[in-house]
């Protein structure tokens, strides 16, 4: 197929090297035209994927408009909170075309998940066919050629006609229908990331680090149910799959966040010294807002909210979790 990645950050630059590995005719874009030409001229990225080569094969350019036209799939690998501003110049040159969000998070202002931003963008006449990617896929293991797997949701056909445009003997792509469970996973691993993060830099242990990610898959569950996913979608890769690999890999940009805020920086601080985007920053405002909409209990993501955004420490936060009223495990809430 002829395959255009739209952001040439770590993993839209990890996809296109997967896209090329899987038989593609596949073009890279960034919108800065200096980055488009160096990924060109050197075959190796600037700040991301250190030791990864790109194969001359994959076309980079700056021409957004000019590739998707000519494309017939489309992966929209920007983050959540640029995704509108990426494809407003495009959005007529994606109608009609098999359009697949790679983004992991919620619109800070619209509170929208990626696929909801992209139809909300394109409008109900497009035609395109829109579908959500996610899945613990650290985009410096990916590259680097260790096997990993992911999930593609959206309608059956379309879905199985991604899954054979990506998969590798190194990248398995599973199919599924329920692209709200699969972005609202994706998305809330990052706030909960965070938190492991700051577990992890006040080195409160394994024993605490098993039990936050258990709780902290019950909250992700609770609010993408609450927001019309499939509860079992939350067992498979989108979900605790993806929430194991941020949550305990070093690699992982919002884990990196929490460890930093443990040891006593501002969040400002941590962001400016960062290479690429931690997603779950403003996701958490976004999960915050939605959750207290919905009506959804949140212990996990109201301490995250208040030390991004309400000066709370995250000695304070940790204290404020086990301190809460004790009640019984209730497995049978999380059940569809």
């Amino acid at each position: 197929m002829r395959i255009v990645i739209v952001g040439a950050g770590a993993w839209g630059t990890t996809l296109s090297l997967l896209s090329h590995d899987a038989g593609n005719a596949t073009t890279l874009i960034s919108h800065r035209a200096a980055l488009a030409e160096y990924l060109a001229t050197h075959h190796r990225h600037p700040t991301s994927l250190a030791g990864v080569t790109i194969p001359s094969a994959i076309a980079v350019s700056a021409n957004a408009a000019g590739a998707i036209a000519k494309a017939e799939l489309v992966i929209l690998a920007v983050p959540s909170q640029r995704l509108r501003e990426a494809i407003l110049p495009v959005s007529g040159e994606l109608r009609g075309k098999i359009v697949v969000s790679a983004a992991k998070g919620l619109e800070a202002e619209s509170l929208l998940r990626p696929t909801q931003v992209i139809a909300n963008v394109l409008g109900p006449e497009s035609g395109a066919l829109i579908t959500a990617l996610s899945g613990p896929n650290l985009a410096g293991e990916v590259a680097s050629g260790k096997p990993a797997a992911a999930v593609v949701a959206g309608d059956r056909d379309i879905t199985a006609v991604v899954q054979l445009a990506l998969a590798t003997h190194r990248f398995r792509v599973y199919r599924g229908d329920d692209v709200v469970g699969v972005e609202m996973g994706g998305a809330l691993k990052n706030v909960i990331a965070i938190g492991a993060g700051i577990g992890d830099g006040l080195d409160a242990g394994d024993n605490a680090k098993a039990a936050f990610l258990t709780r902290g898959i019950a909250e992700i569950a609770r609010l993408g149910v609450a927001s019309g996913a499939q509860m079992l979608t939350f067992s498979g890769l989108s979900g605790i799959g993806d929430l194991i690999a941020t949550c305990s890999s070093t690699l992982s940009r919002n884990h990196t966040v929490g460890r930093e805020l443990a040891k006593g920086r501002t969040l400002d601080d941590i962001l400016a010294s960062m290479n690429e985007v931690a997603e779950g920053v403003p996701t958490t405002k976004a999960a915050f807002t939605l959750g207290s909409r919905l009506g959804v209990e949140l212990p996990i993501i109201e301490q995250m909210h208040g030390v991004l955004f309400e000066g709370r420490t995250p000695k304070e936060a940790l204290h404020r979790l086990m301190e809460r009223d004790l009640g019984r495990e209730q497995h049978d809430s999380l059940l569809p």
